[in-house]
Parts: structure tokens; C-alpha cells; sequence
């Protein structure tokens, strides 16, 4: 299973319209803890009656999980309970075989960009992807995800950090 859905509303905490933090909390945490809770029960049949006798649960996270920022704070908040979330799961579902894998990606192009109004966030993205240069698609997360997923059943992937060659943070 793959939790991938993820909403980033950026923008400094003064000021800002809270219900886009009940937005992002809603996306990027209970959404996971929802979807987590319902697949537990068929990912412990698969991994006790599979044929790969193990069960892989991957949260995507960012890196905005492992680092904090100035108008992200909300942001980072939903991404760094990702990565506490994931870290507790796996150790509760380590010895019923379901592996637990925490992806946290840099600047990917996708719509998540898409989905902030504020034309000074909008402009310091643009900065960003601009010195970045080649950023990252869907397909070197997937890789990511796909190497975490095909390991041996004795080995878990816990965390895999994937970012542009020229991201510094």
C-alpha cells in the first residue's frame, strides 16, 4: 500500500486562512491514518498467507519532514508526523511481517506546487525550481518506492531520501 496523497498550502503562519491548515492536516495525516487503518487488516493476511510472506506499507513523506523552513510550518508539521507515524508503525508491525517505508522526496514536478494562490510563494517556488535546475518526476519516486518494496522479506527499507542532484535542503 501506498499513501501518497498529499496537499501543500504554503505561507506564513500570521495571517494565514486556517482552514487551509484543517486542509492540509485532513490530506496529508488523518487521510493516511485512515487509509493505513483500513488496509491493516488485508496486509496482515498478506503477509501471513502471501506468497512473499510480508506486506509493505509506504507513507510518502517530503523532505519537508526532515526539514523545517520559514512558511511551511503548517506544511512541515503534516510531513514531519509522516515520518513519526511511519517510525512507530514499523516498530509495532515488525513482527507480523509488514514493513514499513518512509519516501521523502525533494522538488518533484507535479501539481503540488500547483496548489498554492499566493503569488510570493508562488514566485520563491519559482526560484527554487530555477536553481535547481532538472528537479524530479513521478517516475524517480516510483523507482524509489519499487526498490523499497522488492527487497528480501528479511530486509526493511526505512526511510529513503530522494532528491535533485542540485537541491541543497
Amino acid at each position: 500500500m501506498v499513501n501518497n496523497a498529499g496537499l501543500m498550502l504554503l505561507g506564513p503562519v500570521a495571517g494565514v486562512d486556517v482552514n487551509e491548515w484543517d486542509r492540509m492536516i485532513a490530506v496529508n495525516q488523518r487521510g493516511l491514518l485512515y487509509i493505513t487503518h483500513a488496509a491493516l487488516p488485508h496486509l496482515l493476511t498478506a503477509a501471513q498467507d502471501g506468497p512473499r510472506q510480508v506486506a509493505d506499507i509506504v507513507n510518502i513523506s517530503s523532505l519537508a519532514g526532515r526539514v523545517a523552513l520559514p512558511s511551511m510550518a503548517v506544511y512541515n508539521m503534516t510531513k514531519f508526523g509522516v515520518h513519526a507515524f511511519s517510525e512507530a508503525l514499523r516498530q509495532e508491525a515488525l513482527h507480523q511481517r509488514i514493513r514499513v517505508t518512509t519516501v521523502a522526496p525533494g522538488f518533484v514536478e507535479t501539481e503540488l506546487q500547483g496548489h498554492n494562490t499566493n503569488p510570493l510563494v508562488r514566485q520563491a517556488m519559482a526560484r527554487q525550481r530555477e536553481q535547481i535546475g532538472e528537479v524530479l518526476h513521478a517516475d524517480d519516486i516510483a523507482e524509489a518506492i519499487l526498490h523499497s518494496v522488492t527487497r528480501p522479506a528479511h530486509v526493511c527499507v526505512n526511510e529513503v531520501v530522494v532528491r535533485p542532484s542540485r537541491q541543497a535542503r
